[in-house]
């Protein structure tokens, strides 16, 4: 596989105004200079974090998803984000991947942040889909999604990079970060995240800290704060020559995602 370059678009959003998102998004994409292969924008791009989805979730034929392919064939680069989706009657807070050639791919967060009173509103999702990218495999979560190592297990390398998009907030950013370190580690893959920045409606700060790992969780790019655009080349042969090196995947245990687990504990 060719290597695969990447840019993360950290800003603020405007809350709950998906025109004035989609406008200023067209222009920042716009402003991109040179080829690139994904351009990753943040969760709720359209909306901010809102738990108000029936006044702004759009559907599969919405404008915004058009949006996504236009920009996308645009750019000639796929492009990736969350938005509040509506389908079936539920909402979903939904990734959406727009590929150049007018393909979309979706994956609906699983872990619904409750503390926010998000698994009030949102459905949670079931599958946890891989996409293959211009000879990439990649794995996307939102979020809260960060928090649970299970189900971004990446037994027998079934990926070869993670992305993440988030609103997560600027008082738990040390934990965002030590998160993204660890997920990159464990599963010796790269990690893309891209957070916001800024104030959003109920009054909740941003601190960004939008990041590009390594497979051994060395940090290629990351942005403390403000708005900026981060970009960096993951490189296929730096990804097989340490799995090859370091195998650690090779033994890594199953985890229990479903059952009864029954610890088995030494008594001396």
């Amino acid at each position: 596989m060719q290597d695969l370059r990447v840019a993360v678009i950290q800003c603020p959003l405007v809350w709950e105004n998906v025109d004035a998102n989609l406008a200023a998004f067209e222009d920042r994409i716009g402003a991109l200079t040179g080829g690139r292969d994904l351009i990753l924008l943040p969760e709720m791009f359209t909306t901010g974090f809102t738990m108000r989805p029936e006044s702004c979730a759009v559907g599969m034929e919405s404008r915004p998803v058009r949006w996504m392919s236009h920009m996308a064939a645009v750019a000639g680069a796929a492009v990736a984000g969350s938005m509040a989706m509506v389908e079936g009657g539920k909402f979903f807070n939904r990734f959406l991947w727009a590929n150049p050639d007018g393909g979309i791919a979706h994956y609906d967060k699983r872990h619904l942040f409750r503390m926010g009173g998000e698994d009030r509103v949102y459905t949670a999702g079931a599958s946890s889909p891989i996409i293959e990218h211009r000879g990439w495999r990649i794995a996307p979560f939102v979020c809260y999604d960060l928090r649970f190592p299970c189900w971004s297990r990446n037994l027998g390398n079934r990926y070869d990079a993670a992305v993440y998009v988030a609103n997560w907030p600027e008082a738990r950013g040390g934990q965002w970060r030590a998160l993204l370190r660890g997920r990159a580690i464990e599963n010796q893959c790269y990690v893309v995240a891209c957070n916001r920045v800024g104030m959003d409606g109920n009054g909740i700060p941003y601190g960004g800290d939008s990041a590009i790992l390594d497979p051994k969780g060395e940090t290629m790019t990351d942005a403390a704060g403000g708005e900026t655009i981060l970009e960096a080349v993951l490189s296929s042969e730096t990804l097989a020559r340490y799995r090859e090196k370091f195998p650690v995947w090779k033994d890594a245990d199953e985890c229990l995602l479903t059952g009864h687990r029954e610890d088995h504990i030494e008594k001396s």
